[in-house]
């Protein structure tokens, strides 16, 4: 065995000791965080299977000429804005738009747009948008995707630039 797999038995085993003698001596902190775990656990159980189905359905049915066209290199402003409208759609937040963005890469999408697509998927989410209109008022709303939306461009144009000109590629571990 490794020693990183030999890191991670530990770690999972300590967890669930922690667990279950915090359930033995009625250690409230530790039953808390064990109802918490179950929580977002069951809470994942529920949106990732869906969503890697439809990752999947994404590799097989579009096609990459497809992808490159309004996320690729020649896709100009329209690809942020694809970017965009296609974060604010995301459900699950990073753990679904991280393999989407996977999946856009290997289809084409230039790395700024990605960027991009990964950035607002962490701040405009269309359920996240209206929660947070509701407690804080529209204006603030507006006035935070107005100032968010274009520093997420900008620095994923940069980092973009800072990549290509190191000669960045992904590394495939298949």
């Amino acid at each position: 065995m490794k020693r990183n797999d030999i890191i991670r038995i530990l770690v999972v085993s300590s967890y669930c000791v922690f667990l279950i003698v915090t359930w033995a001596i009625g250690f409230n902190p530790g039953k808390e965080i064990g109802r918490n775990f179950a929580s977002f656990s069951l809470d994942m159980l529920k949106i990732l299977p869906c969503a890697f189905i439809l990752i999947g359905l994404f590799e097989v049915w579009v096609k990459r000429e497809t992808v490159e066209r309004h996320l690729g290199k020649e896709s100009g402003i329209r690809g942020y804005i694809w970017g965009v409208l296609l974060a604010g759609t995301t459900i699950g937040g990073l753990y679904v738009a991280f393999p989407v963005a996977y999946s856009l890469y290997n289809k084409g999408a230039r790395l700024s747009v990605i960027f991009t697509y990964l950035g607002a998927s962490a701040i405009c989410r269309v359920p996240m948008t209206i929660f947070e209109a509701s407690f804080l008022g529209i204006k603030f709303t507006v006035i935070r995707l107005l100032v968010s939306l274009p520093l997420v461009i900008l620095t994923s144009i940069l980092l973009d630039n800072y990549l290509t000109r190191r000669n960045y590629k992904m590394v495939d571990r298949k």
